[in-house]
């Protein structure tokens, strides 16, 4: 299927909600503890119990696009019969002269198909052509599928908030990982 990727107008899109539903079988456990020379933190990935699905209707606040806490955001898609089948968005920090991408969909029809690749190639572009430093983002430690696929598109492990969710994130499994992808054009 052919497929073409658009910028997504925000008198149009804004305030539209992002399906992002996933299940796994896997979760990076995050354990700090506190030591005589500092701190140790293992991040190992383990097996769920049983299969995880996070569900974004059994969330208040589900991801969509145009916040207002992003007053600068810029969403790409790809719409099919006048619907949103796959988005990245991503909003600049001026301050850091960083990107974060705030949002990547895909539906789940169209996954594997190289329709990511494409949407994280763009935010990629635009980092460049911005002349930004580094493209960042956030994934839960048990959607481990995501995080290996960021991995693969070349971003690394930035750090990790263990409270950014609720007070209960590891119990939960649920730990904010930050991932970053550095841009290596990224001019003073």
């Amino acid at each position: 299927m052919a497929y073409q990727i658009e910028k997504l107008d925000p008198a149009v899109w804004k305030g539209t909600a992002i399906p992002v539903a996933w299940t796994s079988e896997y979760y990076y456990d995050i354990a700090v503890t506190k030591t005589d020379d500092g701190f140790a933190v293992p991040i190992e990935k383990k097996k769920f119990e049983q299969p995880y699905f996070h569900d974004p209707n059994a969330y208040e606040y589900p991801d969509r696009l145009y916040e207002d806490w992003w007053p600068c955001a810029e969403a790409y898609g790809v719409i099919i019969n006048g619907e949103l089948k796959a988005a990245v968005e991503i909003a600049p920090e001026e301050w850091s002269k960083r990107f974060w991408m705030t949002e990547l969909f895909v539906d789940e029809e169209l996954r594997g198909q190289g329709i990511g690749r494409a949407l994280i190639d763009l935010a990629k572009q635009i980092t460049k052509e911005k002349n930004y430093r580094a493209l960042l983002l956030e994934a839960q430690s048990g959607n481990v599928n995501a995080i290996e696929f960021y991995l693969h598109m070349g971003f690394q492990l930035t750090g990790f908030d263990t409270c950014c969710y609720s007070n209960q994130d590891i119990e939960k499994k649920e730990v904010r990982i930050n991932l970053g992808w550095l841009n290596d054009e990224y001019a003073v």
